[in-house]
Order: C-alpha cells, then structure tokens, then sequence
C-alpha cells in the first residue's frame, strides 16, 4: 500500500470516529465530495500539517 493511499484511510478513520459514522458513509461522503481525490493530489503537504488541519479542510469541502 501506498503512503497517499496509507494516509487517506488514516483521515476517513479519524473523520469517522470524531463523526460517529459508519465506515462505508465515511468514504461515500468523503468519494462525492472531492474529499479522497483531494488527500491523494495533495498528500506531500497535508501529511507534513497533520489529520487535524487536513480534517478541517475536508470540513471546509463538505459545507459547500
């Protein structure tokens, strides 16, 4: 497995537990909203800020 990839499945884990969600709606919300695409494009820098900034911008996605 990839560290993008690694890293990805590390911040739906925090979202969903943080959340209370399912797994499944965890990735489901974070696939329709750009969410996966966005942590696997911009890994380099998301990884080096930390879960909690990059949860914040996953937040900031998902009320547009």
């Amino acid at each position: 497995m990839n560290r993008q990839l690694e890293f990805l499945i590390y911040c739906i884990e925090e979202y969903k537990r943080r959340n209370g969600t399912t797994g499944r709606a965890t990735y489901d919300l974070f696939e329709r909203s750009g969410a996966c695409r966005y942590i696997i494009d911009h890994y380099d820098a998301l990884h080096t800020a930390g879960v909690e900034y990059t949860l914040d911008d996953v937040r900031t996605m998902l009320e547009w």
